[in-house]
């Protein structure tokens, strides 16, 4: 017989939140066809992404990092950039 894992089931967090954020939040996750607590997992998952991502540190070498460096110093350029720059642009007639 197969046990269950426990750390695979949803655990419940109460939160507390004004009745205009509510109001809020609902109409969001309604255009999302989410439900409330779907929509809000998702907001606050990626949040936290994005704060732990935030944190990240990465070290180089001196001679790495000067590379890099200087990627980000050369202008935008070649031929993808000149069709770019070039094609219409939807705010102006």
């Amino acid at each position: 017989m197969a046990t269950k894992n426990q750390d695979n089931h949803a655990k419940p967090v109460n939160l507390r939140i004004r009745e205009d954020v509510r109001i809020l939040i609902d109409r969001a996750a309604k255009i999302r066809g989410k439900t409330r607590s779907d929509f809000m997992i998702d907001a606050a998952y990626r949040a936290a992404e994005d704060t732990l991502l935030d944190q990240t540190l990465i070290k180089v070498d001196a001679e790495s990092y000067q590379h890099y460096l200087d990627i980000l110093d050369q202008p935008p350029g070649g031929e993808g950039f000149a069709r770019l720059m070039n094609a219409p642009k939807p705010w102006r007639d």
